[in-house]
């Protein structure tokens, strides 16, 4: 059976680099991207014939032409695109500058979507295919402190939704994946805050801030597990538009549906009263 080609961002570590690796271990090829040149270089030397490393920062568009080209070229096929790459953010609304929201978006963001772009015309040729948004449980759920995060991923997640329609003709799957709290570097260095702090939001977004502090290295998240779980349920024949990932996001997702069908059904009666007739 021909060996299947699974494009990951983000692999240098956390769940992007456990994905990466439960891809080789499972037979199939990992074209993975760093930022980083001597990172790219080692990855493709130490997995020859397995993995093959790409460097590629996801907010520079001439970077992913390339990166797109250069798989295309080696491999002459894409099988599964992974956007994993981008970073957290925490801060109040008011805390959050400009520059630092156009900083979240471009990673998280602008990033998935010009890459998902690029490789669609090769997904359309080949009439299959498999796209993969790593999201978060905040991409459906909303928190204080985590708002522009939060915005990045909804944004992600409604773009997806709507893909998954456009590209199901294709035989081309999306599938959002939405983990919870995960043991990675995520909350560690890699994380980041905004720059202002207004000391009147430390009951709300404050607490968010310092919770994130105090869990690193802590979390119940298993990345192993999720990068497993990941290969097994892309590898479906039919994988779901949302993959929550964890203890905490499933209840994370149903706070939300509960909070939604709860407001629906108090002003049902105010919803339907404005339709003529």
């Amino acid at each position: 059976m021909e060996k299947k080609v699974w494009f990951i961002t983000g692999i240098s570590s956390g769940l992007g680099k456990c994905i990466a690796e439960e891809v080789m271990e499972q037979g199939g090829i990992v074209a993975g991207t760093f930022r980083d040149r001597a990172q790219a270089e080692e990855f493709t030397k130490a997995n020859q014939g397995k993995g093959y490393g790409i460097v590629l920062d996801i907010t520079r568009p001439e970077e992913t032409d390339k990166a797109v080209a250069e798989c295309m070229a080696r491999f002459g096929k894409i099988d599964v695109l992974v956007n994993n790459a981008g970073f957290g953010f925490a801060g109040a609304i008011e805390e959050t500058s400009l520059q630092e929201v156009h900083d979240v978006f471009n990673a998280n963001f602008f990033g998935a979507l010009y890459l998902t772009q690029k490789f669609l015309p090769f997904f359309r040729k080949q009439m299959e295919g498999r796209i993969v948004q790593v999201s978060s449980h905040g991409g459906f759920r909303a928190i204080p402190g985590f708002g522009m995060y939060n915005a990045s991923k909804f944004a992600l997640e409604g773009f997806s939704e709507a893909l998954a329609g456009e590209v199901a003709p294709f035989n081309v799957k999306v599938t959002i994946v939405e983990p919870g709290p995960f043991r990675t570097g995520f909350a560690g260095k890699g994380f980041r805050e905004a720059a202002a702090v207004i000391h009147q939001y430390d009951g709300t977004a404050g607490v968010f801030r310092e919770r994130m502090k105090a869990i690193h290295g802590r979390q119940e998240g298993d990345p192993y597990k999720a990068a497993k779980a990941i290969f097994d349920v892309i590898s479906s024949d039919d994988p779901p538009l949302r993959l929550p990932l964890g203890k905490i996001a499933v209840a994370s997702l149903n706070a939300k549906l509960e909070s939604v069908s709860r407001d629906l059904e108090k002003y049902k009666g105010v919803a339907e009263s404005v339709v003529y007739g």
